[in-house]
């Protein structure tokens, strides 16, 4: 059976720029607005504290693990209370290679391994928008060291470099999301997966895209009568579920066109629809243009209108 937050993560096609590690001492606070950029972090040893922006300050301590894919702006600060005075606007360099906050004769009061990746996929904004907004883990080491393998791999000159380094962060990333107690408590698409109710549906709908899928039939699916399993779906999920339905068969139409190994009748198919003048109609309408035109570049360039709703795809 299909496994749809595995789908997700992989169509988000990660990379790793850098990671460094970064240590702390005195008072520091350094706020972070360059939104977009998924932001990772292991705490190796210490406390400091994490705002977020539309979340509660966290501590953060030894063995913690942070992760907001879609990097809202968030502030980091020392676990003493800050203010104006002690706001860093350049990490300094040490030797060695370690990065300092604050203070860079005192001894240390916080390490950490922190991270920034790239989502590819042109649809990373729709696809990032599925998954939790911040994600905090307590406990769990392989969750460092997996980190601690990206920042090896990313250091190094080595063959195959990219690939492995896509893959080690694909596995991170599906591990922190399944290791967070508390990513079901947003709409999207863990919340859905979490509901005994929901998640064979969102399997199936993941597995067969190409069938001709009713509310109705998805609901005798989830063994709810039409009008429950429409208003449980859209409150786990965050939206309708002809409407996810729709935004991950278009996930999936933009990629078969990006490798340009099918052709859009194929596609057409492949996605339940019944000819490709109807696809071509459906994808218009979804994305801006039609789909030989995205498939010959033009999504280099579009914007996509699929935008307005984009929140559902992983966790609000």
């Amino acid at each position: 059976m299909a496994d749809p937050l595995a789908q997700v993560v992989t169509l988000l096609q990660p990379a790793a720029p850098f990671s460094k590690r970064v240590s702390g001492a005195g008072r520091w606070s350094l706020r972070r607005t360059e939104v977009g950029r998924p932001f990772y972090c292991a705490i190796l040893a210490g406390t400091c504290r994490l705002a977020a922006d539309g979340h509660e300050e966290i501590l953060l301590r030894e063995g913690d693990f942070v992760l907001i894919p879609s990097a809202h702006n968030f502030t980091m600060s020392s676990h003493a209370p800050t203010g104006p005075e002690d706001v860093v606007h350049t990490p300094i360099l040490l030797p060695g290679g370690e990065f300092r906050l604050g203070s860079p004769e005192a001894p240390a009061d916080v390490r950490q391994l922190v991270g920034y990746c790239d989502f590819r996929s042109p649809d990373a904004d729709l696809l990032a928008s599925l998954l939790p907004q911040l994600v905090h883990i307590r406990g769990v080491d392989r969750l460092a060291m997996l980190m601690q393998l990206v920042s090896d791999e990313a250091s190094a000159q080595r063959p195959a470099r990219d690939m492995v380094l896509e893959r080690l962060l694909e596995v991170l990333l599906i591990e922190a999301f399944r290791s967070d107690r508390e990513a079901d408590a947003w709409p999207g698409l863990v919340r859905g997966l979490s509901d005994k109710r929901l998640t064979g549906v969102i399997r199936r709908m993941h597995e067969h895209p190409d069938h001709s899928w009713t509310v109705a039939a998805l609901a005798k699916e989830a063994g709810l009568s039409r009008s429950a399993f429409y208003e449980r779906f859209r409150r786990a999920v965050g939206v309708a579920p002809m409407e996810y339905l729709l935004a991950w068969r278009m996930a999936l139409a933009k990629e078969l066109l990006r490798r340009a190994d099918a052709s859009i009748t194929e596609i057409a198919e492949r996605l339940g629809y019944s000819s490709a003048s109807t696809f071509t109609v459906a994808f218009t309408r979804h994305v801006g243009l039609p789909p030989a035109r995205y498939a010959r570049g033009g999504w280099q360039n579009a914007s996509g209108t699929e935008a307005p709703r984009a929140s559902w795809l992983l966790v609000g």
